[in-house]
């Protein structure tokens, strides 16, 4: 069982069993055999492929025909992948494959193995797929190496996958039936997108509450809307949890007792409503992460390969392939990552306009000085690029092979849109918390949270106190490195 926390690990532990034993996969490979000389038509195996479903193949093409399905199929464009996606995609296509109901052939999966062991990572283009029928393009450009075509990454960088793979004493690999689809058929683009949009969230639900508790004390807000009481009448988990974290992230404040006294009856809603809006996208990202981790480990593949009465073939034509679960899952993501931006944008509007006797944009004779007037546009100008990406990628369809797959997911611009979003929010809580740092220096010698004050010294120690204008693009990098981390998330 692979779980989003600890995937890569999981696979490690998962493909190194496979290496040793491949029993599933050499017991689905029979049945698949067995498919072949029992007379019937079995959708890409001895058949075309689409629309093209009913048209048999020969016995002697059926090696021809999956060679000729990953060339014609690796149509992918647009920029490459990082290596690590492609990397990933590979690894979750292993894994898939070894649960054997694919069929896939044995001596395929020994070499996708290997090139897993050595590091031979295929380079993938990112635009072309449909989230449907499988990520075809994605996963044809994936698997083009095994026949010394196509690209693998080698030192950083696109190689003929012939010219690398020759340096390690490797060659095609022949393609028997139903090879080539079991290779593009899955979901495998879009989870690798997915599982890294879930462990991001998993850092940045954490991240969010720890800047909101720095923001509210900088800001002199109360404590009170984070009350158990209040949401113990109103018992969303993502509430409670967010209350609580806050609760806890703000013992020991010094802060919160010196303006006890205050008049000022209510916080702004970006204060006040934290744990509403926090765990709203908690609850969302809750169930957005066990569809993708249910989606990892599944077989994707079609036909999936079954053991009938007496052991003989079953192929079954569905549609494990389609990506809708995902696709759903992704755009929930986008929406609920963004919305932790939006509020957090919010919080540093009210830091920069000199809210409650803070100099207005957080330094020191403000009109010679800009100071951080501009961070506060940067996040506004990303959570705006946000709202775009958060269109619904899963409410379109364009129906494609003559109408054969006419209802397609647009699972994968979804994932690859809800990434952009996860990255979107990491630079806009990385300004907040610059923003909340530079605002609780003018609280002194009072002091936060235990909690918070560890995360403000995280801060100091890549980012000075600023007292004058400066680029910050260093500055915003550094704390964008900070968030991304994960250190943050720990305290």
């Amino acid at each position: 069982m692979l779980r989003l926390e600890t995937l890569d690990a999981d696979l490690d532990a998962h493909l190194d069993v496979l290496r040793h034993e491949a029993s599933a996969v050499t017991r689905s490979r029979a049945l698949v055999e067995a498919a072949l000389v029992d007379g019937e038509a079995h959708y890409g195996v001895n058949t075309g492929f689409g629309a093209l479903k009913s048209v048999r193949i020969d016995a002697s093409d059926v090696a021809a025909l999956q060679e000729n399905l990953l060339r014609s199929h690796a149509v992918g464009v647009g920029a490459i992948l990082p290596k690590t996606l492609s990397r990933t995609m590979l690894r979750l296509k292993i894994y898939a494959l070894g649960l054997g109901f694919s069929g896939v052939s044995v001596p395929v999966f020994e070499r996708l193995l290997e090139m897993e062991r050595l590091g031979l990572t295929p380079v993938v283009p990112s635009r072309g797929s449909l989230g449907a029928s499988g990520d075809l393009a994605p996963l044809a450009h994936l698997a083009l190496p095994l026949l010394g075509e196509g690209q693998l990454w080698d030192d950083g960088r696109p190689a003929p996958a012939a010219d690398v793979l020759a340096r390690h004493g490797l060659g095609p690999v022949p393609l028997g039936a139903k090879d080539g689809l079991a290779l593009i058929n899955g979901t495998q683009f879009m989870a690798a997108h997915a599982a890294r949009v879930c462990q991001k969230a998993q850092n940045l639900v954490a991240v969010a509450d720890l800047v909101a508790a720095m923001s509210l004390d900088a800001l002199r807000g109360s404590l009170a809307p984070f009350d158990e009481r209040v949401h113990a009448v109103r018992p969303h988990p993502g509430h409670g949890t967010v209350a609580a974290n806050v609760r806890r992230l703000m013992d020991g404040s010094e802060i919160l007792p010196s303006h006890a006294g205050c008049n000022r009856v209510q916080d702004p809603y970006s204060l006040r409503c934290v744990p509403q809006v926090h765990g709203a996208s908690r609850d969302a990202l809750a169930y957005v992460s066990q569809t993708v981790e249910t989606e990892v480990n599944s077989v994707t593949d079609n036909p999936l390969v079954f053991a009938g009465d007496g052991g003989a073939p079953v192929l079954i034509s569905a549609g494990n392939f389609h990506g809708q679960p995902l696709a759903l899952a992704m755009d929930m993501a986008a929406i609920a990552l963004a919305e932790l931006a939006n509020i957090a944008e919010r919080r540093t509007y009210l830091l920069v306009d000199g809210f409650d006797e803070l100099p207005p944009f957080l330094v020191p004779g403000s009109g010679l000085l800009s100071g951080f007037m501009i961070v506060q546009y940067a996040a506004a100008a990303l959570v705006s690029e946000n709202k775009t990406l958060c269109h619904p990628a899963s409410v379109d369809s364009i129906p494609s092979s003559k109408g054969q797959e006419d209802h397609v997911s647009m699972g994968a611009w979804g994932a690859i849109k809800a990434l952009q979003v996860a990255e979107n929010v990491e630079r806009v809580l990385a300004m907040e918390l610059l923003c909340a740092a530079q605002a609780l220096d003018y609280r002194r010698p009072l002091r936060s949270g235990r909690a918070v004050e560890a995360a403000h010294a995280l801060v100091r120690s890549r980012v000075p106190f600023r007292t004058a204008d400066a680029t910050f693009e260093v500055d915003l990098a550094a704390a964008t490195d900070l968030v991304a981390s994960g250190a943050l998330s720990t305290l």
